[in-house]
């Protein structure tokens, strides 16, 4: 069964998400991202530039578009619906609602702001995912935490 956690009180999601995917390329492990476009805009754009010294191989596939064999060994993938994903090992939601497919990720990781929207719309998920029987864990924010 999915193992679901909840990163609580993060002060910046983007920046959280950007430090926790880093940790997925250094333990050489595969991550999926879903969310709205402009999130995942918002995200790859920070990919880019968010440690000068350390790069976080990825790829954003839009809705629609397939994989391209010369993106195969990438790590992180910044996708728009889960089901498009082409791995299924942990998938990180910035998005509003529980991601459709989600149950078929070996784990699923909330990031959740400070932000009154946010949280209220985490407790929305965490009601989704309780109710299906999902066991759920929570953690307070810090940059560090399991990939």
């Amino acid at each position: 069964m999915t193992e679901i956690s909840f990163r609580f009180k993060v002060d910046d999601r983007i920046g959280s998400a950007c430090r926790y995917l880093r940790k997925i390329q250094r333990a050489r492990r595969v991550a999926v991202v879903t969310g709205p476009p402009e999130v995942l805009e918002r995200l790859d754009r920070t990919l880019w530039s968010f440690e000068a010294a350390d790069f976080v191989p990825h790829v954003r596939l839009r809705a629609g578009e397939a994989a391209q064999p010369r993106h195969a060994p990438t790590p992180i993938w910044l996708v728009e619906r889960a089901a498009d994903a082409p791995h299924h090992a942990v998938l990180v939601n910035l998005g509003d609602a529980p991601p459709e497919g989600f149950e078929s990720f070996e784990r699923v990781v909330e990031i959740v702001s400070t932000e009154a929207s946010d949280r209220h719309a985490a407790r929305q998920r965490w009601r989704h995912y309780q109710a299906r029987g999902y066991k759920l864990e929570s953690h307070e924010a810090s940059d560090g935490g399991q990939p």
